[in-house]
């Protein structure tokens, strides 16, 4: 905490000021950052530059790997068990119906900051449907903030989106997308899984909407500021689409990139409903992964170099705001936090979307700069994106919510390696849970099947020990944190199913499970 001295108080008494806060979020990151070592080909420089002068924390993961559910969770600092914010995009109305119940007295974060004080602005995604997921908050969430991307979006960039609805992800490849391309009407969801290259006639006013972002974010910084300020820059990249300017897409060389291995045997290992999660959440009626391997293996491996490009797009955009703070004369007196709201997969496990409970899926990138930190420090205790809430409540000095369910990580960024033996629990909708210590992942299905890894000698979860006897003790002790009630998600009065129900039941009446689930 910075401390002044006022010339007009009497005894010189010393005046705390309140640090100002940078908060950036980026959409679908995940460990493929240089310093985190994802992907051997990342490029990354301000990322990296950034973990030089603050904690990275290297074992951080989403409550729930999908936007609406993650974000929620941060903001509000509740994991879904308790709110029932399980959501999908297609929940979002119940939620936004259940939120006087749920949030009854509470405030979400960036509510907090500007009811103690705080000039809050901000530009992007924070909320999944952009500055707020509830139209109702918007005076008490922001004093400023960026107009939607939709506004410039034109004809050709609707006709290449084919009714895509987020507008917030445009521009789409030259020609749509691929998959749209490939397979005609007989695609009726999941076409947004493509990418490439754009000109600048390509890009609506010839700008991406990272970088308007950006510019609002630096232009904020740049102003003369009497209150000490929040300001929010929420990064759409690499979000699908995995769309960007050309440039990015040439430091790249196709030739250089593998697409990840993916063994029969780890497949076989998953539990059925673990294979329904991989069908699911994609294409419907075919999946992911027959799709992209009907489109073949250099289709595979250019998504992958499309969604490097969008990351090192992103590094960019957020290298420019991260430069504006390093000029100007708020550097020494403001704290950055950044962090995604959840992983991608790239095939891994035969799996090309988050929305899984797999480390591809749930670890993100977290990192906290503070302004006296000089030198980059690293933390592989687990924690969560739940921490951030009561973090910056602490290093604020702010009153402290008592809903608050995630942990402070102050103590970790004075001593990353101290004992710290709380495990991160991760949820997949309604009763699928994730539990991730420092060097385990065990997951439990709703239908009491398990996966458990050794992340220590099995990062890529290939080798199933729940199979094995002599893992139940430490089976039993990851169970410990899973919780007895879970609430139903909103909107529901009993449980019922979903469609991970549904289609394994489908597959039970018709022996229909499909063969690259299996083989």
């Amino acid at each position: 905490m910075l401390i002044i001295f006022c010339v007009f108080c009497d005894s010189n008494k010393k005046i705390k000021v309140k640090p100002n806060v940078l908060f950036i979020a980026v959409d679908d990151l995940n460990d493929w950052v240089g310093v985190m070592g994802g992907h051997e080909l990342a490029i990354t420089p301000n990322l990296d530059r950034l973990a030089e002068k603050g904690m990275l924390f290297t074992n951080a993961h989403s409550p729930m790997p999908v936007c609406v559910a993650s974000r929620n969770a941060l903001l509000s600092g509740m994991h879904p068990t308790s709110t029932g914010w399980y959501s999908l995009v297609r929940d979002h109305d119940a939620m936004v119906k259940s939120y006087s119940s749920i949030m009854s007295g509470k405030k979400m974060l960036p509510a907090l900051f500007k009811s103690n004080g705080y000039d809050t602005y901000c530009a992007g995604k924070i909320f999944h449907k952009g500055v707020t997921d509830y139209p109702f908050l918007m005076d008490s969430l922001w004093n400023d903030v960026l107009p939607s991307y939709k506004e410039k979006l034109r004809q050709i960039d609707y006709d290449r989106g084919d009714g895509y609805g987020g507008y917030i992800f445009y521009p789409f490849p030259k020609g749509g997308s691929q998959l749209k391309n490939f397979f005609g009407n007989s695609l009726k969801t999941g076409h947004s899984l493509c990418g490439g290259p754009l000109d600048k006639e390509d890009i609506p006013q010839g700008k991406m909407y990272d970088e308007l972002i950006a510019d609002y974010a630096i232009d904020k910084i740049n102003k003369k500021h009497e209150k000490p300020f929040f300001i929010s820059a929420g990064f759409v990249r690499p979000h699908v689409p995995y769309t960007a300017p050309s440039k990015y897409f040439d430091l790249y060389n196709i030739d250089d990139i593998k697409i990840p291995e993916t063994l029969s045997e780890e497949i076989k290992n998953i539990p059925l409903v673990g294979k329904s999660i991989i069908y699911n959440y994609g294409v419907n009626g075919k999946g992911d992964y027959q799709v992209v391997n009907e489109l073949g293996v250099d289709y595979w491996k250019h998504l992958i170099h499309s969604y490097l490009a969008c990351v090192t797009f992103v590094d960019d955009q957020i290298g420019r705001v991260l430069r504006a703070l390093e000029k100007s004369e708020y550097s020494s007196n403001t704290i950055i936090v950044l962090w995604s709201d959840h992983g991608q997969s790239l095939g891994e496990k035969r799996n090309f979307r988050k929305m899984s409970l797999w480390d591809e899926s749930s670890k993100v990138p977290l990192y906290i700069s503070l302004p006296e930190m000089d030198e980059g420090l690293t933390c592989s205790n687990p924690v969560s994106l739940l921490d951030v809430y009561p973090t910056l409540v602490d290093l604020c000095e702010l009153p402290e919510p008592s809903h608050l369910e995630g942990n402070s990580l102050k103590p970790l960024i004075a001593n990353p390696s101290m004992d710290w033996n709380i495990p991160v629990l991760i949820s997949w909708r309604y009763k699928n849970y994730a539990v991730r210590s420092k060097d385990y992942k065990y997951i439990q299905y709703r239908d009491g099947s398990q996966e458990l890894y050794d992340m220590k000698i099995d990062p890529s979860e290939r080798n199933n020990l729940a199979l094995y006897e002599n893992y139940k003790h430490i089976i039993n002790e990851h169970k410990k944190w899973i919780p007895k009630n879970p609430r139903l998600p909103v909107g529901s009065t009993d449980w019922k199913g979903d469609e991970i129900d549904l289609t394994l039941e489908k597959w039970k009446v018709n022996d229909s499970i499909p063969t690259w689930l299996v083989e």
